[in-house]
């Protein structure tokens, strides 16, 4: 895996990411830090990654499990440590997944299984964050 990081000048502190698989993604600073506030913050997406990494286990293992998923978010809270190097120290993960009849044994199990086992993103943070999760199942 690799991706190739630029920055987009003296004006400000836009960097554009360049993934191996051939993708774009912009990140940006605060006013107060020299940016303009043009797209995420690093470690916003970083947190971002973290998120769609789990997501994409769940809907995945409860797809494998042949369960009806119609629908699956998951919001992050995050909280950071007061001194450089401000590492994340607590992360939550409340997942509302949606589908019909789903049983909620299969979901806390999706969810168990991305962070103990699949997901490579979680675990990374789980080695300075006490990671959390909850989840909120809908018939749809």
């Amino acid at each position: 895996m690799e991706c190739t990081i630029d920055w987009g000048g003296p004006e400000g502190m836009l960097f554009v990411a360049r993934t191996g698989s051939g993708h774009v993604a912009a990140m940006d600073g605060a006013p107060d830090g020299g940016g303009h506030n043009l797209a995420p913050r690093p470690m916003e997406m970083l947190l971002s990654g973290a998120g769609g990494c789990a997501a994409y286990d769940v809907v995945l293992i409860l797809k494998r499990g042949r369960h009806a998923v119609t629908g699956c978010q998951v919001k992050l809270t995050a909280e950071r440590a007061e001194t450089d190097p401000k590492v994340f120290t607590k992360i939550h993960f409340a997942f509302a997944v949606a589908g019909k009849a789903l049983p909620a044994a299969a979901v806390e199990r999706a969810v168990q299984l991305s962070h103990e086992k699949y997901c490579s993103a979680s675990a990374m943070l789980a080695k300075t964050a006490a990671i959390t999760h909850s989840v909120t199942i809908t018939d749809a």
